[in-house]
C-alpha cells in the first residue's frame, strides 16, 4: 500500500514575527515526536509559515498504525481458580476480553502467578486519528500575548481565519469550535493579500508550495531568507556599496512578507551629519531598513526595505518609506542639536526625576553609589590621580544621557550618545569612551570594555545593581532573572578576568552591603547570599564557558569550603589561573603523578586536628617520637619543601609546587607501603598525632593548589 502526504493549514490575520519562527520551531520538534509516539512515522516532516499561515507538510505517512499484540493482565491464579475450577472472577474476565477459558495463559510475576491473555489490536487508520492529533498541535502552541476573539474562550495572537485539510486528495473533516463560531476544514488557501486575493483551491496536498507559488506566496521561511539575501546583495552592489546584514533584523523581516522585494530607499545627505549609530538605529530598530555602505565604510543616503507589496510599484514603495524616515531622522536632528546646545553635566539634577527601583531611589541616588564603588575599586588598582580623575568623571556621568531629548526618544542609544556628547563637551576621550563601554557587554555577541575607566565603571554600575537587588530580596529563582542578575554577575567576573584586574571582589561587596544596610534599616545584609551567587556564577563560567572539568572547577572552588571561597572571591584572577593549571597538568599527565600521594594524604589528614593553614613543620612535628627511619624522611622532604611552596605561593608559579610535590611523593611512598612503612593511627595518641600531622602538612601543601579530595580520578 502506497504512503501518504498529509497537509495542514491554518490561516490567519497577520501574526507577529517572532511568532512564527517559535511556532514553526515548536511544530519542527513535537510533531514527528506525536507521530511516532501513535506508531504513525512519516519519511519527512515540513513546517512552513507566512504572516497569515502555519503550515505542516507530512510526506510518506503510512496509511494505519500497525497491528500489535497486547497482553492483558486479568486476577490472581488464587482467585481466578477455586478447586481446580474457574471462579466467576475468571468467567468475567473471559467474557469482558471476547475470548475461550483455552485462550488463557498462567505466568509468575513479581507477586505471584496471573491469568493473561494476549490480544490483536488493530491499527487505526491514520485518518482517523489525524484530526485530533491536529488540533492538538494547534492548541498546544505556546507564546506571548495570546488573544480571544469573537464570543468564544479560545486564546491565540490573531483571529484564524481558515483551516486546509489535506489527506492526499480529500479533505480531512476537522473543525475548531470558538464560542458560536465553528470553523471547518476545506482544501481552500488564500494567496498573496494584494498580488493574489483570489482563494486558491488545492487539488493534491503536494501541489501546496507550488499552488501557493502561483497565488504569490513564498511558504518556506528560509527559501525567503535566500531571496531577501540575494535581492539585497543585489541592489546594494548597483549602488555600489555593500548592506549590512543583521541577523535579528532578517529573521524578522523573513517572517513579514509572503512575497519579499527588496526596494531602495534615500534620504537626504544632509542628515549623514548625525552621528552613524542615530541612523541606523532609525533604519533598523524602527523602521527595519538595511543600511547601505560605500567602499571606505562611510554610511550612504540610502537604504534597502524588504516590501510585501506589488514589485511594479516599487517607486511609490520607495518614496513612502523614505518619507517616512525623513521624517524620523528630522527629529532625531532636532533632538541632538538640542542636547549638544548644554553641557552633559547639567543633565545631572534631572535624573533625580528618575526612579531606578522604588525602593533604591533615584537615578541621581545610583549615580552617587556608582561613584563610591568606582572610587573603592581605584584604591585597589592603585590608580595614578589622572587615571582617578577620568574615573570620577566616568561614573559621575555615566547616565546623564538617560535624560536628553535622543535617548528618550530612542532609548537603545544610551551610552552611546553620552560618549557623543561627552566629546562634545569637552571631556576626555577616555571618559567619553568609558561613558559607552561601561553598558558592555549588554549581550552575548558584544564585545567586553577595552577602557580602563569604562572596566572601571562598569564593575560599579553592575555591582550596585547586584548588592541594592539582592538587598531587597529579589535573587533569581530558576529561570526566573527578570533583573538579569546571572548575567551582571557574570559580566563582573568576564571584565575582571579579561583585563587582568587584580580586584578583591570580596572586599567590594563588603562595601556595597555595609552601604546597603547603612541606607535601609530595616534590611539585613546581602552579603552572604551574594557570596554564594558569585561562587555559582564561577562553576558556571568556568565549566561551561571556559570548558574546564567540573571536578576540577570543584577543587578549586573548594565545594563550600570557607577558605577556599573567600580565596576565590579575594582573588578571582587566581582562581581562574589555578583552575586552568589543573586542567593542564591532567591533560599532560602531571596531576597522575601526584593524585594517589596527596589523595591518601589527605584522606588520612582528616582524622587529625592540624589547622589547614599550617605549613612549616618545626612547631608542630616532634622529631623525637619517630619510630621509623620513613617518618624522619618525610620530615626531612617536608622541611625542603617548605620554602619551595611559599615560593610558588608568593609567585603563584604553581608548576614549581607540583613539581615539588612530585619530587616528594616517592619518600611518602615508602612511608606508607615501603619495607620501613608505619602504622599512621598507632595506638600511642602522641605517636598518632604526629603521624597525622606528618600528612595533614603535605595535605596542606597541595591546598595551596586545590582541594585535592573533590578531584575524581581518571
Amino acid at each position: 500500500m502506497s504512503l501518504q502526504t498529509f497537509l495542514l493549514e491554518i490561516g490567519t490575520e497577520e501574526l507577529p514575527a517572532d511568532f512564527v519562527r517559535s511556532a514553526l520551531a515548536q511544530w519542527q520538534a513535537r510533531i514527528p515526536l506525536a507521530l511516532e509516539a501513535a506508531s504513525l512515522t512519516p519519511s519527512k516532516v515540513e513546517v512552513f509559515g507566512t504572516p497569515r499561515r502555519l503550515a505542516v507538510l507530512i510526506t510518506g505517512l503510512p496509511h494505519q498504525q500497525p497491528d500489535r499484540e497486547e497482553d492483558i493482565k486479568g486476577p490472581p491464579v488464587t482467585t481466578a481458580y477455586k478447586a481446580g475450577q474457574p471462579t466467576p472472577a475468571l468467567l468475567g474476565f473471559a467474557k469482558k476480553q471476547g475470548i475461550d477459558l483455552a485462550d488463557l495463559e498462567i505466568r509468575p510475576t513479581d507477586k505471584g502467578e496471573f491469568v493473561f491473555v494476549r490480544r490483536q489490536i488493530p491499527g487505526k487508520p491514520a485518518q482517523e486519528l489525524l484530526p485530533d492529533q491536529a488540533l492538538e498541535w494547534l492548541q498546544g502552541l505556546e507564546g506571548r500575548r495570546f488573544m480571544r476573539w469573537s464570543d468564544g474562550d479560545f486564546r491565540f495572537p490573531r483571529p484564524i481565519r481558515w483551516l486546509l485539510a489535506l489527506l492526499d486528495g480529500d479533505v480531512l473533516p476537522l473543525s475548531l469550535t470558538n464560542g458560536s463560531h465553528t470553523l471547518a476544514s476545506d482544501r481552500t488557501s488564500r494567496g498573496h493579500r494584494i498580488l493574489h486575493p483570489e482563494p486558491v483551491s488545492l487539488v493534491k496536498a503536494e501541489d501546496y508550495t507550488l499552488a501557493l507559488r502561483s497565488a504569490a506566496v513564498i511558504v518556506d521561511p528560509e527559501e525567503r531568507r535566500q531571496i531577501i539575501l540575494e535581492q539585497i546583495q543585489a541592489q546594494a552592489q548597483h549602488l555600489g556599496g555593500t548592506a549590512e546584514i543583521y541577523p535579528d533584523l532578517l529573521d524578522e523581516v523573513v517572517q513579514l512578507v509572503e512575497f519579499p522585494t527588496a526596494v531602495i530607499g534615500q534620504f537626504e545627505a544632509e542628515f549623514l551629519r548625525l552621528p552613524k549609530e542615530v541612523i541606523t538605529t532609525v533604519m533598523v530598530t524602527h523602521q527595519r531598513y538595511f543600511p547601505i555602505y560605500d567602499a571606505q565604510g562611510q554610511l550612504l543616503p540610502h537604504f534597502i526595505t524588504i516590501a510585501n507589496g506589488d514589485p511594479q510599484k516599487a517607486d511609490l514603495i520607495a518614496e513612502g518609506n523614505a518619507r517616512v524616515i525623513r521624517a524620523r531622522l528630522a527629529d532625531a536632528n532636532f533632538f541632538f542639536q538640542a542636547d549638544c546646545d548644554e553641557p552633559l553635566d547639567s543633565y545631572l539634577p534631572q535624573l533625580e526625576t528618575v526612579t531606578f527601583q522604588e525602593e533604591l531611589g533615584t537615578m541621581r541616588d545610583k549615580v552617587d553609589r556608582i561613584m563610591n564603588l568606582a572610587q573603592a575599586i581605584a584604591e585597589q588598582l592603585d590608580l595614578n590621580e589622572d587615571q582617578r580623575a577620568e574615573v570620577e568623571s566616568t561614573a559621575m556621568l555615566c547616565k546623564a544621557d538617560l535624560v536628553t531629548q535622543m535617548v528618550y526618544e530612542f532609548p537603545e542609544l544610551q551610552g552611546v550618545m553620552g560618549q557623543k556628547y561627552a566629546l562634545v563637551s569637552g571631556e576626555s576621550e577616555q571618559v567619553a569612551l568609558g561613558i559607552f563601554e561601561h553598558y558592555l557587554p549588554r549581550n552575548q555577541e558584544d564585545p567586553l570594555p577595552q577602557s580602563l575607566t569604562g572596566q572601571v565603571v562598569g564593575l560599579s554600575d553592575r555591582l550596585d545593581t547586584l548588592v541594592s537587588i539582592f538587598g531587597l530580596g529579589l535573587l533569581p529563582t530558576g529561570s526566573s532573572d527578570p533583573f538579569a542578575l546571572r548575567r551582571a554577575a557574570n559580566a563582573v567576573i568576564n571584565i575582571t578576568w579579561a583585563a587582568d584586574l587584580p580586584l578583591n571582589l570580596d572586599q567590594l561587596l563588603q562595601q556595597g552591603s555595609q552601604d546597603f544596610v547603612t541606607g535601609h534599616d530595616n534590611r539585613t545584609s546581602p552579603l552572604e547570599a551574594l557570596r554564594q551567587f558569585f561562587m555559582q556564577r564561577l562553576q558556571a563560567l568556568l565549566e561551561d564557558e571556559q570548558g574546564l572539568d567540573y571536578d576540577l572547577v570543584k577543587a578549586v572552588l573548594g565545594d563550600n569550603d570557607p577558605d577556599y571561597r573567600q580565596r576565590a572571591l579575594t582573588d578571582l584572577l587566581d582562581v581562574r589561573d589555578r583552575a586552568h593549571f589543573l586542567q593542564q597538568i591532567r591533560n599532560n599527565g602531571q596531576l597522575e603523578q601526584i593524585y594517589a600521594t596527596v589523595n591518601r594524604s589527605s584522606r588520612l589528614a582528616v582524622k587529625g586536628n592540624l589547622a589547614t593553614t599550617q605549613l612549616d613543620p618545626v612547631p608542630v612535628i616532634q622529631p623525637a617520637l619517630f619510630e621509623k627511619a620513613s617518618e624522619k624522611a618525610v620530615y626531612q622532604a617536608l622541611l625542603a619543601l617548605l620554602p619551595k611552596t611559599q615560593a610558588a605561593q608568593s609567585n603563584r608559579d604553581y608548576q614549581q609546587l607540583v613539581d615539588a610535590l612530585a619530587e616528594i611523593a616517592p619518600t611518602v611512598a615508602e612511608f606508607f607501603d615501603g619495607p620501613d612503612s608505619v602504622l599512621v593511627m598507632a595506638e600511642a595518641e602522641a605517636v598518632r598525632q604526629n603521624r597525622l600531622n606528618l600528612l595533614g602538612l603535605l595535605r596542606n601543601h597541595a591546598r595551596i593548589l586545590a582541594d585535592f579530595g573533590a578531584i575524581v580520578k581518571g
